[in-house]
């Protein structure tokens, strides 16, 4: 059966929304202040003047290569998960089980998660401030992005994290809270969109990793479900925002997880 040209869809019609779902790669001469600032090497206000002149950089990059919905590139982070790590007492950065990356040449590296050790003390808000320069600096549409439950779920060891939470249940119980309630900040300073990082779904799915779970007395296929109920909980009844949800098998040097 052939096609006439009037029934074809218009180029208008098949149009795509082009957005960065990932970090941006951070310049150098930030990775280097930041190595520096927690060295104790530049002060506070400097650190930030190099943040800030970094997310101009990206603001700049996204605006020029016409990109649609255009993020700080996550520049403020030391990994994109650094929002809750940073803006919470109560986490080991480095303390958790190592995640094992790997290419399509059979190079490796490891990366080691944060833990959970103590009970959540709230710092300061995990995205209120990347949100507020961000919109200070385009008119362009913007979101922000938060790192899933089902993200981090990875953080909690039935061992090693019990002294501060009985369960992993009881953890997450506390992520979605504090999830919700920046949102709802998020809401109040005029962000619509945000997008919900969950990469942890691709490991959940596979064969090995499901394997190590197992080993740290995790059910994958119990979590799985545990992290969607989660996830919608934190989406849910937020009036007015959009959320989009980010899956992915992890990049760490341009090497995946899953």
């Amino acid at each position: 059966m052939q096609t006439r040209v009037q029934d074809r869809p218009s180029a208008k019609a098949l149009q795509a929304k082009c957005e960065v779902i990932g970090s941006l790669l951070r310049p150098p001469y930030l990775a280097e202040a930041r190595r520096r600032y927690e060295q104790t090497e530049i002060s506070p206000s400097e650190f930030k003047r190099l943040e800030d002149r970094a997310v101009d950089e990206a603001l700049e990059t996204q605006t020029q290569a016409g990109i649609d919905v255009i993020t700080d590139g996550e520049m403020r982070r030391y990994a994109f998960y650094g929002h809750l790590i940073d803006s919470f007492d109560g986490f080991d950065k480095f303390g958790g089980w190592g995640i094992e990356f790997r290419d399509e040449r059979g190079e490796k590296t490891r990366l080691r998660r944060p833990l959970v050790v103590e009970k959540l003390r709230w710092r300061h808000h995990m995205c209120a401030e990347e949100w507020t320069y961000l919109r200070g600096r385009t008119s362009h549409p913007a979101k922000v992005t938060l790192i899933s439950a089902q993200q981090a779920a990875a953080y909690y060891d039935p061992e090693k994290s019990r002294g501060a939470y009985p369960t992993r249940d009881a953890y997450l119980a506390d992520i979605v809270d504090v999830t919700r309630r920046e949102i709802e900040e998020l809401r109040r300073l005029g962000c619509t969109y945000v997008q919900i990082d969950a990469p942890q779904y691709a490991a959940l799915l596979d064969r090995d990793l499901r394997e190590g779970y197992r080993r740290r007395g995790s059910d994958p296929d119990r979590l799985i479900d545990e992290c969607i109920e989660m996830d919608n909980a934190i989406i849910a009844g937020h009036a007015g925002m959009t959320f989009g949800m980010h899956i992915c098998r992890g990049n760490n040097q341009s090497k995946y997880y899953a």
